[in-house]
């Protein structure tokens, strides 16, 4: 559901607020929401494909198979798949916290998609913003 009009100017002056009160402590935060989880969960996902790989060589190694199943092979696969999957997705989530840092101030085409809605309040921040003397 959209914000009203008297909602969006409400919460445009607290940024405004913010960004004159402390702007290091504004753009800090605003900069660590989109990379740092991003980062994270692809170092996790990093650490379970490795695991995953150790358990799938350990379970051919090791004797143990009941019932003629390698279940330490069986494991360590479905371990490094989940750390697969779980890179990816933070790989797919995370271009937007990096391309942020990379795109141009000049208010060019941004070169990764972003969301539409995001990137218009984030330019009509700027634009307030810069305006006001």
């Amino acid at each position: 559901m959209p914000l009203s009009e008297h909602e969006q100017r409400l919460l445009d002056q607290i940024e405004r607020a913010l960004y004159a009160e402390d702007p290091k402590f504004a753009s800090s935060v605003r900069g660590a929401r989109l990379r740092r989880p991003s980062r994270r969960r692809r170092l996790q996902g990093i650490a379970l494909f490795v695991l995953g790989v150790a358990l799938l060589v350990l379970g051919v190694i090791l004797p143990l198979k009941p019932g003629g199943v390698p279940v330490v092979s069986l494991l360590g696969f479905l371990v490094m798949f989940l750390g697969a999957l779980l890179t990816l997705s933070a790989m797919r989530r995370g271009g937007d916290g990096e391309e942020s840092t990379a795109d141009g101030e000049g208010g060019g085409t941004p070169k990764a998609r972003r969301s539409s809605f995001s990137q218009r309040m984030e330019d009509r921040f700027r634009k307030r913003f810069e305006d006001e003397p």
